[in-house]
């Protein structure tokens, strides 16, 4: 089960790994630069993610 207490606890620790890249890499590069950057950080962490997942999307 998940609890509340973990929910803020992963949180802080995604918070914490896109504050890390930022004063690493500091300011003015691509999205794609950051993302895998965070990707790098947060498997650093042992934090488990999927990342670009395809979403459908209807329109009109």
């Amino acid at each position: 089960m998940i609890t509340q207490k973990y929910l803020d606890e992963l949180t802080y620790e995604v918070i914490g790994s896109a504050i890390e890249v930022h004063k690493f890499m500091g300011r003015g590069l691509l999205e794609s630069v950051y993302h895998q950057c965070l990707v790098e950080e947060l498997k650093h962490r042992n934090i488990n993610f999927i990342t670009e997942m395809k979403v459908p999307v209807i329109y009109k």
